[in-house]
């Protein structure tokens, strides 16, 4: 805690909160190089594997020839529609949805100050779960055509969203504890009422359809599901890391924040707004990923400290390269069945999260 507020501090001794230095410290040069360097190498290998492997080498071609309009043979069409057409979107979406996950799971420990809260503890995906089980058994949004589930589940999202705000804000504005429980209830409200439409659904095939989107997955990715949710994890996690200093601050409490110049009720109704976007937008593509939320801000804080401006560079890249590789893992196990995403993760996520518990010397949240 000294050591932050020593960074806020000015040459003066006056506390103040000066303006964020940039989107990146010294020192961070190397490990965001280093980790695109794996992104990359990450997404062209996973493009290239799958039920019908295809060689680097191709698969480069395929990627190039799209990228530039250049020409491909006839017989090889087949191997370029499965790279671009299929799998390319869904890869790029599992890197978007990684990185998006990570930089909420940053953002929401900080608006709740716990370190067990992930992009799902304020019952935003309970309630996008909710809208797309309404879809999926009573229909409905049928003017989005193959979008109607997204939509569905994005509106769910929103008035889940809503639901949690009003019903957490009082007097003395939003409180973590108040915020958390809120979200916790009202989630447990939202599955109930999923839990009842799917009980009497009319016919299995839409009970494994919602079971398996609870559980997330990316194979509905298409190149018209990409932009909407890209620019909005985008926008998010940029306005995420211009208030990382101020994140700092509130991370110390309300009335440290204060002293420090940060309006902490101001900062966390913003949060609020930004994470339920974000996370109702990631939800409404992929399902509900359990535990990337909640892992890779820990295992960046290992790496780089507890400083904000470090972390909301660092979680998404490395919550990319995860999802890739998840994700990679979920569409080629059992080929040619495809697992449920969240199994991937939270098979991966339990152990690592165990495993933090039990590391000496490591302070969760970094405080």
């Amino acid at each position: 805690m000294i050591s932050i507020i020593d960074r806020l501090r000015e040459p003066s001794g006056d506390l103040t909160v000066r303006p964020d230095p940039g989107p990146t410290g010294r020192g961070l040069a190397l490990p965001v190089l280093a980790l695109l360097a794996v992104l990359i190498v990450s997404v062209v290998v996973a493009i290239g594997l799958g039920p019908a492997a295809i060689s680097p080498a191709d698969t480069t071609r395929y990627l190039w020839a799209a990228l530039t309009g250049g020409t491909i043979p006839a017989e090889n069409l087949t191997g370029y529609q499965i790279i671009w057409e299929v799998r390319t979107p869904r890869v790029l979406l599992a890197v978007v949805v990684g990185a998006g996950l990570s930089v909420v799971g940053v953002a929401v420990q900080a608006l709740v100050r716990n370190a067990l809260a992930d992009p799902f503890v304020l019952g935003v995906s309970s309630g996008a779960s909710v809208g797309a089980v309404a879809v999926i058994v009573l229909g409905g949004f049928g003017a989005f055509g193959v979008h109607a589930l997204s939509a569905g589940a994005f509106a769910g999202a929103l008035a889940a969203s809503a639901l949690v705000y009003l019903a957490s804000y009082s007097r003395t504005g939003l409180t973590p504890l108040r915020l958390v429980l809120t979200g916790i209830a009202l989630a447990y409200g939202f599955q109930a009422v999923m839990s009842v439409m799917v009980y009497l659904a009319p016919d299995g095939e839409a009970t494994h359809t919602v079971l398996f989107w609870t559980l997330g997955g990316l194979g509905a990715a298409t190149w018209g599901s990409l932009p909407t949710v890209a620019v909005i994890v985008l926008a998010g996690a940029f306005v995420l890391h211009r208030h990382s200093r101020a994140l700092d601050a509130m991370a110390l409490g309300d009335e440290t924040a204060g002293s420090l110049g940060v309006d902490a009720t101001a900062l966390r109704r913003g949060l609020f707004v930004i994470t339920s976007l974000m996370t109702g937008a990631m939800v409404a593509v992929s399902g509900a990923i359990g535990f990337v939320g909640l892992v890779m801000p820990h295992l960046v804080r290992i790496l780089v400290g507890a400083r904000h401006a470090r972390v909301l560079v660092l979680a998404p890249l490395v919550g990319a390269v995860f999802m890739v590789w998840a994700d990679l893992v979920a569409r080629t196990l059992a080929a040619p069945r495809e697992l449920p995403l969240g199994v991937i993760t939270a098979l991966v996520g339990v152990p690592v999260f165990i495993t933090l518990m039990r590391r000496k010397g490591y302070v969760f949240g970094g405080r």
